[in-house]
């Protein structure tokens, strides 16, 4: 079971930059694939960005502006955001599958945080 806390949310105005890290309790993460995916009030979960094996994929919302990265001598994940705009607005969650392989599908994931909350006003 692997657990996994995000932190780094908070409140900025547009145009700042946050980096939200996920830290993860098991000392084998690197060989998991991990994502980002947030959720705005009254929308659904949306991929944001996922790494694994070297590559990364991005929404094209965030394109650009957000990068993920993972120091796995630390077992931790980041999401660097910069630009930051109010759509952005949502709480974070980051979330880690077994093996490789990329995928933006919130169902492929075994595991999850509980998120933390970025809001970002105009």
């Amino acid at each position: 079971q692997v657990q996994l806390v995000e932190s780094g949310g908070g409140l900025v105005q547009a145009g700042a930059s946050l980096r939200l890290s996920c830290a993860a309790s098991e000392r084998t993460f690197s060989y998991y694939a991990v994502g980002w995916f947030r959720q705005a009030p009254g929308k659904e979960r949306e991929f944001v960005a996922t790494w694994s094996g070297g590559k990364t994929v991005y929404a094209d919302s965030v394109k650009g502006r957000f990068t993920i990265s993972r120091d796995n001598a630390k077992n931790t994940v980041y999401l660097q955001m910069n630009s930051l705009k109010p759509e952005d607005t949502a709480v974070y969650s980051c979330a880690a599958r077994g093996g490789l392989g990329l995928s933006s599908l919130p169902g492929d994931y075994d595991y999850w945080g509980q998120g933390t909350r970025v809001t970002v006003s105009s």
